[in-house]
This record gives C-alpha cells, sequence and structure tokens, in this order.
C-alpha cells in the first residue's frame, strides 16, 4: 500500500487484482496488451499472461492482414490463455476446420462468435455444432463453403441464438440460383431470432415470408440487395410492426467496383507480426530474468512491428478491409 499526499492509504497500480487490472486493460489495443503491458512490472505480465484480459477476443481486425498460420498460432495462443472463460471471439479468414474444431473444444463459456470469410463448410459444422450451445449470437458473413446444412446445424444445437448474421457479396453468390433453403433452415430451427441480416442472399419473398411466419420475436431484418423480396408495407404493419426492415432496395458500398481493390492480408499493412528469423525471444532486452517472462504460453516466436500511421476507417456498412 501507498500513502497519498493528503496521507490515506492507496493500492498501487501494481498491487491491483489481477481481475481488476484485466477489466482496464480490456480497453486498450491488442498490440499493447501483448508487448507493452508486460513488460511494466511483473504483476501485469501475470494479468496479461491469464485469463482476465481474454473474456473477449476480437483480433478481426488484425487477422485480415495476417497469414494463416499466424492466425491459428493467435489463436491457440490467446484461447489456451483464456482458460476456457473466452465470452466472444471474433477473428476473420478461418482457413482450416482443425482450429474451427479447437475453437469449439473450448467454448465452454462462449456466447458471442463472429467467423466471417472463413472456410469452414456444412460438415465441419455438423459435427461441432454441439460444442457450440451456449451461443447467442452468431456471425458467418462471407462463409462461401457453407449452406442450409450448416445453417441448420447451428440453430439445432445452438438454441440461445437471438441473433445471426450472415451477409454475403453479391460476386460470392453469382454462381447460386437460389438461396431460400437457407431461409427455411432459419425459419424452422432459429424461433428466438430478434436480429437477422441476411444481406445479398438470393432470397425470394415466400423464402422471407417463411422466416417472418416462425420467427415471431424478430425485431430487425437486413435484406439490403435481396432483390427479388417485395414484401407489403400494410402487411409488415399489420402483423409485424415492431419489426424494422433494412432494404432490398438500398444502394450501398457492394454497388460500387471496389471488390477487386480486397485483399486477405497485405505484406504492406499498417502492422503486422513477423516470425522472427534469429529465435530471439519478443521480450529480448528486458532485464527480469523471473519465470513470468518464460510464458509458455507466449508469442513463440511472433515478432510485432509498427510502420506508423492508423488503421483507415472502414466505409460503413462495408467489413472488407482498406485497399493496402
Amino acid at each position: 500500500m501507498a500513502e497519498g499526499e493528503d496521507g490515506e492509504e492507496r493500492r498501487a497500480w501494481e498491487e491491483l487484482f489481477p481481475d481488476a487490472l484485466g477489466l482496464i486493460f480490456r480497453n486498450l489495443s491488442l498490440q499493447e496488451i501483448l508487448t507493452v503491458i508486460p513488460r511494466v512490472c511483473k504483476s501485469w505480465g501475470r494479468a496479461v499472461s491469464g485469463p482476465y484480459c481474454w473474456q473477449e477476443i476480437d483480433i478481426e481486425e488484425w487477422s485480415q492482414r495476417c497469414k494463416p498460420e499466424q492466425r491459428d498460432q493467435m489463436l491457440h495462443m490467446l484461447i489456451a490463455r483464456s482458460s476456457g472463460s473466452v465470452r466472444r471471439l471474433s477473428v476473420s479468414g478461418l482457413h482450416t476446420e482443425s482450429m474451427f474444431s479447437f475453437i469449439a473444444d473450448h467454448a465452454g463459456s462462449l456466447q458471442r462468435l463472429e467467423l466471417p470469410r472463413s472456410e469452414i463448410s456444412d460438415s465441419i459444422v455438423e459435427i461441432v455444432a454441439p460444442r457450440l450451445s451456449n451461443i447467442t449470437f452468431l456471425d458467418v458473413s462471407n462463409c462461401r463453403k457453407i449452406g442450409a446444412r450448416a445453417i441448420e446445424a447451428f440453430g439445432k444445437h445452438c438454441k440461445s441464438l437471438v441473433s445471426l448474421r450472415r451477409r454475403m457479396h453479391p460476386l460470392e453468390v453469382a454462381d447460386k440460383v437460389c438461396q431460400d433453403d437457407e431461409a427455411y433452415a432459419i425459419a424452422r430451427s432459429m424461433p428466438k431470432l430478434r436480429h437477422l441480416e441476411m444481406a445479398y442472399l438470393l432470397l425470394t419473398t415466400r423464402g422471407v415470408l417463411e422466416i417472418l411466419s416462425r420467427c415471431r420475436d424478430l425485431e430487425y431484418l437486413d435484406l439490403r440487395g435481396c432483390w427479388e423480396v417485395k414484401l407489403d408495407d400494410k402487411y409488415l404493419k399489420e402483423w409485424h410492426s415492431g419489426l424494422k426492415v433494412l432494404g432490398p432496395d438500398i444502394v450501398d458500398c457492394y454497388e460500387q467496383n471496389c471488390w477487386d481493390e480486397c485483399s486477405d492480408y497485405s505484406d504492406s499493412s499498417v502492422y503486422s507480426w513477423e516470425f522472427m528469423e534469429d529465435g530471439e525471444d519478443v521480450y529480448e532486452g528486458v532485464s527480469d530474468n523471473d519465470s513470468i517472462w518464460e510464458d509458455e504460453q507466449g508469442l513463440e516466436g511472433l515478432e510485432v512491428r509498427f510502420y506508423g500511421g492508423g488503421f483507415t476507417d472502414a466505409v460503413t456498412g462495408f467489413d472488407w478491409p482498406p485497399s493496402p
């Protein structure tokens, strides 16, 4: 305990309980938590190495700019640090089904799962979904390899699901004729939905009406770009007065010709995580040799480098990373 100017005893920062430090550190960026905080003192290093900082893991922005093997390594480290307490996980572009299975194996407390642009399939979702039973919010936008089977598997096993985000890009559905099967899967298996986003899916009025007839608690429905859907305003006011519908006739950035300018990751991004070629630890130069700095679940060969500047704000409603 330290004594303040007024003579009162006050707890020093390094003496705060790890859970209190975790709440404070959540306001910092990913790179600050992993590279700056551990160097301040040993107690802060313990806090970021434990579960208190990783009940919410949001690496979506970073994962859009990294390489697949780096993404997997980061997920392994952070999920292991969470010790099964992670409640929210947001990552873009999972490339392996084994990583999806790994996430599910540690999803006992997981309530919000965001996996946009991931390479998961119907078959792996049917296997893994039973382990995601506590999910209330799911984002599988731009996941091109899944369809009605995966949607129904999520609905069957995630009984508490109230929000589903399933947005696509027009080019991702260009080879499809109709996706009403996904609408029917939602209607059959997700009756508790309150928030549903289906922008640019190839839906018909019949498919959407089936959802409205089964999901009676629906409060928000995103149908941007679902050009074949025609909903009567009188019908909506009479039978779904509390429902807010966005679209289908809304022009947004998907109507602009910017698809080809986007990429999964860029070697010229404003900061990147790179494997160190000389094998030196990321904490090189820190004089304290205590075991706290030898985190077995540490960065394991990853180095953070900052190139200055900041991320460009994404265009409203446009989830792809800015052009490098």
